[in-house]
């Protein structure tokens, strides 16, 4: 992707992806500096190797987990902003709230991950993802991400203790 075809207005929301995923997505368009504009911060990325293949996004910040199908892969991150819109929702969010964060969504850009913190939180999503599962049938998507985001994690315990509090609790911070 050229960085001089992408509409640049200061309002984007970055998500970064495995090396597993940038290999279906493309490589990283993150400009040195670069900040996420949106109130969640940054995302976390990868895919579950299932057929078809699953699209995991976790918030860096709270840890909530978000799934989708990653085909077609070249929208994925379009249709992401989508899900996270439903996640949100799904956890209170105000209709106010989640109309502002999809403003500051609407450009994306794919960075390197970072954070190995949230990197070993995707990993541990990822084998209780293919423990909840049921083999015969697809999983519905939005019901195995809010089954995740009940789990326990390290970096709340001091807090909120699962990602469905974490978000709760950052989601009643923001002023309407």
């Amino acid at each position: 992707m050229r960085l001089d075809l992408i509409r640049d207005d200061g309002v984007v929301l970055i998500v970064r992806a495995t090396k597993k995923l940038r290999d279906r997505i493309g490589p990283p368009d993150l400009c040195g500096g670069e900040q996420s504009t949106t109130v969640l911060g940054e995302w976390y990325a990868t895919r579950f190797g299932w057929r078809p293949d699953v699209l995991l996004l976790v918030n860096e910040s709270t840890l909530l987990p978000v799934l989708l199908p990653l085909a077609p892969a070249a929208t994925a991150l379009s249709r992401a902003v989508d899900r996270i819109a439903v996640a949100m929702a799904t956890h209170g969010t105000s209709a106010a709230i989640i109309a502002a964060e999809l403003e500051q969504m609407r450009t994306h850009r794919i960075g390197t991950t970072a954070n190995r913190g949230v990197v070993g939180i995707m990993s541990e999503f990822s084998h209780l993802a293919d423990a909840y599962r049921d083999r015969g049938r697809q999983p519905n998507l939005d019901e195995l991400a809010a089954r995740l985001a009940t789990t326990p994690c390290s970096p709340l315990y001091r807090t909120h203790i699962s990602p469905d509090r974490a978000f709760t609790a950052l989601v009643h911070t923001i002023p309407e």
